[in-house]
């Protein structure tokens, strides 16, 4: 565990391991784990005519507004476990997010530690995105090749037998979200480096490799 409170951002191409590498820190740092994919799936699978719309623009290779994702956020960070600490995955997407998160994080008294560019190149994203999965009953993420569970057919977190594949992990539409990316969440990152939080990491090997590149431009390898 730190000694310190930790604020940290993940941003990257979609695939690149955000959602991996941040439940690993957040695991070993106690700090909350913000994933902005999971609410909107959250709202999504409640149906809601806003689901709804969201889901349509997912499918599609998307992305959701920025007015419902930054409120989403603004609502979160400020609940008492993001005190000490907290990862954002999947946010800010967009140049105005970013913008309008340094205003969120001001306004509570909040300063950036990082902001962790995984890279990873694009047919190495399109093997990662095509071959995951997941565990139905807790969400935990596994793949085809690079992470099976180590009993075949039983989720290693809560012992479930049912897996599923998001309806979004097609090449069509892994295509379209990396157009997306380059066309609105690159510019955010420029944007961090400016403030001198960029810190950039190469996302290419084992998982266990790059949480350990990760720990080190944080500063807190055991």
């Amino acid at each position: 565990m730190p000694n310190r409170d930790l604020f940290v951002v993940f941003t990257g191409a979609p695939g690149c391991g955000k959602g991996t590498q941040a439940r690993i820190l957040c695991e070993k740092t106690g700090i909350c784990h913000l994933s902005t994919g999971e609410m909107l799936r959250a709202e999504i699978k409640k149906g809601t005519p806003l689901g709804l719309e969201l889901k349509e623009a997912l499918d599609d290779g998307g992305f959701a507004s920025d007015e419902l994702i930054i409120r989403m956020v603004e609502e979160r960070i400020g609940q008492d476990d993001c005190k000490h600490g907290f990862l954002l995955d999947g946010f800010p997407r967009t140049l105005p997010q970013a913008e309008t998160l340094e205003g969120l994080l001001d306004s509570k008294g909040v300063k950036l530690d990082a902001v962790i560019e995984i890279q990873v190149p694009d047919e190495i994203i399109m093997e990662r995105i095509l071959g995951r999965y997941a565990c139905m009953k807790c969400g935990r993420g596994y793949h085809d090749r690079f992470l099976k569970p180590k009993v075949y057919g039983v989720c290693d977190e809560c012992g479930g037998t049912e897996f599923s594949r998001r309806v979004d992990d097609n090449r069509t539409t892994v295509q379209n979200r990396l157009v997306n990316f380059r066309a609105l969440t690159y510019p955010t990152i420029p944007f961090f480096e400016k403030k001198g939080l960029l810190r950039c990491v190469d996302g290419t090997g084992t998982i266990n490799a790059v949480a350990a590149k990760i720990e080190k431009v944080l500063d807190i390898a055991d």
